[in-house]
């Protein structure tokens, strides 16, 4: 199999550089439009396709971007490594503005978001005790670090709902009962999706402020979260550009079984399930369909 890397970019990266061929491309889902075209190309002659999570001028909200979507377009695409680049605030003062989390673990907050592909007419219900896959997190690790980027490897994202901050009490709690690193709006139910679609999932949250825990920055600072962005930018492009050397062009097995997360998950009975859930499973559940 080809390796064929997925990268979803979050606030402040809305394309890629460095694409040979690059061209956006419409892909129909059926399970409605996904967030915007996707950008497709080759970086040292690996196979890249680039989404652009908010939409290229940033225009959905975290509650509102069409998750199903984006993961089943990718999926078509033939993509076999997702890698989420996101935004987040920091609960640590050692994971400070501009320094890379390497994500290993997530706390759900959201309650407004459909979170899985499958139900009834077709249920499932895959492991999701190790979130991410430790294959493609230690290739962004390093090549975040090749890039010159502070890097913390492993960290507990939690995804709230938005769109607005947390509030002090939230934040404290996040922080101080929860052990929570980091904090963000759109890692969920992304990660539980590419998880049912077989993907190998890797999350790359940059850190733009301490939230509002911390008692030098009271309350998120919207116009310094806007300058971090910039630079964050920079880096994960920077990152981005180093996978395909440490990825390779040819795609083994996932060694931690991301790509056989179907193998025992459907409990469904064959001839219970609903041809018109089934069709919309075409690409997502067809190994084990």
């Amino acid at each position: 199999m080809d390796t064929v890397i997925g990268i979803i970019g979050g606030s402040g990266i809305y394309d890629i550089d460095g694409l040979s061929d690059a061209t956006w491309v419409d892909v129909e889902s059926p399970w409605g439009a996904p967030s915007d075209h996707v950008l497709i190309g080759k970086v040292s002659g690996v196979k890249m396709a680039f989404l652009p999570r908010h939409g290229r001028g940033h225009v959905h909200a975290p509650s509102d971007i069409p998750y199903r979507a984006n993961i089943d377009v990718l999926k078509r695409l033939g993509v076999t490594d997702v890698i989420s680049v996101s935004a987040c605030g920091s609960f640590q003062e050692k994971m400070a503005p501009g320094d890379f989390v390497i994500v290993d673990q997530f706390i759900d907050r959201t309650v407004a978001r459909p979170k899985s592909f499958f139900g009834s007419g077709c249920v499932a219900h895959v492991g999701f005790a190790h979130p991410t896959c430790p294959r493609l997190s230690e290739a962004c690790a390093k090549s975040a670090r090749a890039a010159g980027v502070t890097v913390h490897d492993g960290g507990t994202y939690l995804a709230m709902e938005g769109p607005q901050f947390s509030t002090l009490a939230e934040s404290r709690m996040y922080r101080d009962q929860w052990g929570a690193h980091v904090i963000g709006m759109t890692n969920m139910p992304e990660a539980k999706l590419a998880r049912e679609a077989e993907l190998c999932y890797a999350s790359v949250a940059m850190v733009t402020d301490y939230d509002c825990w911390h008692p030098d920055h009271n309350e998120v600072d919207v116009a310094q979260v806007i300058a971090t962005l910039t630079g964050n930018g920079d880096k994960a492009k920077r990152m981005v550009a180093g996978l395909p050397g440490l990825l390779g062009r040819t795609r083994a097995p996932c060694p931690h079984g991301c790509d056989r997360a179907l193998d025992m998950a459907i409990m469904t009975a064959p001839d219970q399930r609903d041809p018109a859930l089934l069709t919309k499973l075409d690409v997502i559940a067809a190994r084990v369909l």
